[in-house]
């Protein structure tokens, strides 16, 4: 089963991180390799970017978001329809 999750790619630096938002298989490890990548999460700066269009078409093809995926993804629509 594909899962659309959060991915910590390298060495943070002292909680100075930021993640991608990727598709992968459930059971792999978290920093495995992934089958795409939708976007990206900074919460340190707030910087958020995702590819709606293909986060959509993974829905499709049944891959499922985690929780915390599904809020950003949410809260990147509502800022969008704002601007």
């Amino acid at each position: 089963m594909l899962r659309i999750r959060l991915q910590r790619p390298g060495k943070s630096v002292k909680g100075r991180y930021h993640q991608k938002i990727v598709v992968i298989e459930r059971g792999d490890a978290r920093d495995s390799s992934f089958k795409a990548q939708l976007g990206y999460y900074n919460p340190i700066n707030k910087l958020l970017k995702v590819e709606v269009d293909k986060y959509e078409s993974w829905l499709k093809k049944g891959a499922k978001p985690t929780e915390t995926v599904a809020s950003l993804v949410k809260k990147y629509k509502k800022e969008a329809k704002s601007k």
